[in-house]
């Protein structure tokens, strides 16, 4: 998954996030602004998981979308 272009559809992009990570807020949603890093970075915070969890999850995550 390309996330150059997840940046562009960031706006659609957020509810599909929400369904997934129930606990991003909105503010965190707008922080990360499409940046894979800090969503990982929040899922890890926001879930109190390891960063390979997190990593897993958002690959699984974008292998969802394709």
């Amino acid at each position: 998954m390309n996330w150059d272009t997840l940046k562009g559809d960031w706006k659609q992009l957020r509810g599909k996030l929400k369904e997934q990570w129930g606990e991003l807020t909105d503010d965190d949603l707008d922080r990360i602004e499409g940046k894979r890093d800090q969503l990982v970075g929040a899922v890890q915070k926001k879930y109190g998981i390891a960063r390979d969890e997190a990593e897993k999850q958002l690959q699984a995550f974008e292998t969802s979308l394709s």
